[in-house]
């Protein structure tokens, strides 16, 4: 039986990291923090691998919202053959596409998923570093838009300059400054990369 691991998450209240860890365990301190501070800075929750901010249900451990959709607990799989998770969708080609695709080992379906993973093997290191840049942009933009050296930090993400990057952010509160570094860790992997465009992040 296959397991989903639950997304992992950041909560800051104001300039203060607060808890860090899967989404019920974060929602049990937002909880906490919450009833003992009730006139503190807001909380925002941040989804660690993407950036985006997260809405935690904190009635109860076992509900999540993100999105706007509000998720249940999965419940386990009976016994029996797994999913292979295989969607069908249509794909629109030229006829000699097709003639190309249905004369390959396999057919058309085989052809077009060998050709999809070898993209993505060849452009791995810089998808990483488009979504560090993203990930790290979007936290940047709603907890420091109003630092110091902002725009500064946001161009040498984007030029992926972490000398730069990490000179503008040093006097940031820490651990604002540290969870933008740790996000923004692999937007530096590729040195002399074009860079992103920031307006994409959204």
């Amino acid at each position: 039986m296959s397991v989903t691991a639950e997304p992992l998450c950041t909560a800051f209240r104001g300039d203060r990291r607060i808890a860090a860890g899967d989404g019920p365990s974060v929602a049990r301190v937002l909880r906490t923090a919450l009833a003992a501070e009730p006139d503190g800075p807001p909380a925002l929750v941040f989804d660690d691998a993407t950036g985006r901010a997260v809405d935690l249900d904190l009635r109860g451990p076992d509900l999540r919202e993100t999105g706007g959709e509000l998720a249940a607990p999965q419940t386990p799989r009976g016994p029996g053959r797994p999913k292979l998770g295989v969607v069908a969708r249509e794909v629109t080609l030229l006829p000699r596409h097709w003639d190309w695709l249905n004369a390959q080992p396999g057919g058309a379906s085989v052809a077009l998923r060998k050709l999809v993973d070898e993209a993505r093997k060849g452009g791995e290191a810089k998808d990483r570093m488009r979504r560090a840049q993203e990930a790290a942009y979007r936290v940047m933009s709603a907890l420091a838009g109003d630092r110091p050296g902002y725009e500064e930090a946001v161009r040498a993400l984007y030029a992926a300059d972490r000398l730069l990057f990490d000179g503008l952010t040093a006097d940031w509160p820490a651990d604002v400054r540290d969870y933008a570094r740790a996000l923004a860790a692999d937007a530096f992997a590729v040195p002399g990369s074009v860079p992103g465009d920031p307006a994409a992040a959204g």
